[in-house]
């Protein structure tokens, strides 16, 4: 069975199915002395698909938090095997670890919640930290910005935003169109979310769940920021985007994430750039949706929206000015003066392979400017 596994797992086209092939192969030489080879061969085509899948920080190449956590579990597994066969560990397989270790500490560790972008789902990975803890794994990781991800925090609010360009054409199965799009999380619940991803790739579901308008950030004219093409029913990225500028300050008593991209750029001659700002003191978020206009061009009509977690009650105000939050004992408002906001329904997918209606708020507008500054308040009152 083993030698036909290492005659067939080169034909394999998914990566986790080849990551649990070679986890196999090792385990076979490890369990029979005689058949060295196996772990040589086993060891050795790890070492190669880490190098393809990974980037030179370790995290995956696809920006993909859950995959980061699939390579994770399996790298240890077998490095746990080599431990109990008291066979030397390959330095290849300490170093994946310990940069995969500093994926997992970055998104989930530090924040201890799932965070909705570009294929992850509602996961609770507190029984593999329990693993973890049991065989004396320890990760850490300090950085505001990482694989692509931003995320500033205190022991109270963490406010997450995705500040990375698209991946390689073949890295983006799973890829999300949600540039700039942003999570908030307070008191360990979703403020602000995304919608989530919807797996099975023959649903209609997986392509809705792939576009800009299922995630916090802007869309314009009903397009999202990548264009995808259908290649053996999977919705890949045929044209994606780049990032052209990114900030970030974080300090005591005020926090900044600015970043923009060129998703936009060739169909409508536009750049979009945001900024949110938090004053922690105000419990404030300010935010500013920038459509800057390379050239000039016909008046388009343009979204920015902010997904919410099925069971967050929503209400506005009589003046239609303010939208209220009630996120359990939490209240928040939300305002945006010059444009209108309204309250839409949507589906979120969170949980794999399922979904629930959900409620997001909007701002809709023409944008008819040169640069469209489009600016929104989150407070909590």
């Amino acid at each position: 069975q083993t030698n036909h596994l290492i005659s067939e797992i080169n034909r394999s086209k998914e990566v986790e199915d080849k990551l649990i092939g070679c986890a196999s192969i090792i385990l076979s030489g490890l369990c029979y002395k005689n058949e060295k080879n196996y772990v040589s061969f086993g060891s050795n085509l790890l070492k190669k698909i880490s190098k393809d899948v990974l980037d030179t920080n370790g995290f995956p190449r696809s920006r993909n938090i859950k995959q980061l956590i699939f390579y994770l579990k399996y790298f240890i597994l077998v490095k746990e095997w080599f431990k109990e066969s008291q066979t030397d560990i390959p330095e290849h397989i300490e170093e994946t670890i310990y940069l995969l270790g500093q994926g997992y500490a970055f998104t989930w560790q530090n924040i201890g919640s799932d965070l909705l972008f570009n294929g992850n789902n509602n996961s609770d990975n507190k029984e593999f930290d329990n693993y973890l803890k049991r065989l004396g794994y320890k990760f850490k990781n300090e950085n505001f910005d990482f694989g692509g991800y931003a995320i500033l925090r205190n022991k109270k609010i963490s406010l997450i935003m995705d500040i990375g360009s698209t991946p390689n054409f073949k890295y983006t199965k799973e890829y999300q169109s949600g540039a700039l799009s942003f999570e908030i999380i307070t008191n360990g619940k979703k403020l602000i979310s995304n919608c989530g991803y919807f797996y099975n790739n023959n649903s209609k579901f997986n392509k809705l769940s792939k576009s800009t308008a299922a995630q916090s950030t802007l869309v314009i004219d009903d397009n999202s920021s990548c264009k995808f093409i259908n290649v053996n029913k999977l919705w890949l990225v045929n044209k994606g985007l780049k990032i052209i500028k990114k900030n970030t300050i974080f300090e005591k008593n005020y926090w900044k994430i600015n970043c923009s991209h060129d998703g936009y750029l060739k169909k409508y001659n536009s750049i979009h750039e945001r900024e949110i700002e938090f004053y922690p003191e105000k419990m404030k978020f300010i935010g500013m949706d920038k459509i800057i206009k390379k050239k000039i061009n016909h008046n388009y009509r343009f979204d920015v929206r902010f997904h919410l977690e099925p069971g967050v009650k929503l209400m506005k105000t009589q003046d239609n000015k303010s939208i209220l939050i009630e996120l359990s004992d939490e209240g928040w408002k939300f305002t945006c003066e010059n444009f209108d906001i309204n309250i839409d329904n949507g589906l979120y997918f969170g949980n794999k392979n399922s979904y629930t209606e959900n409620q997001n708020i909007f701002i809709s507008g023409i944008s008819n400017n040169q640069t469209e500054n489009i600016k929104w308040e989150i407070n909590k009152i």
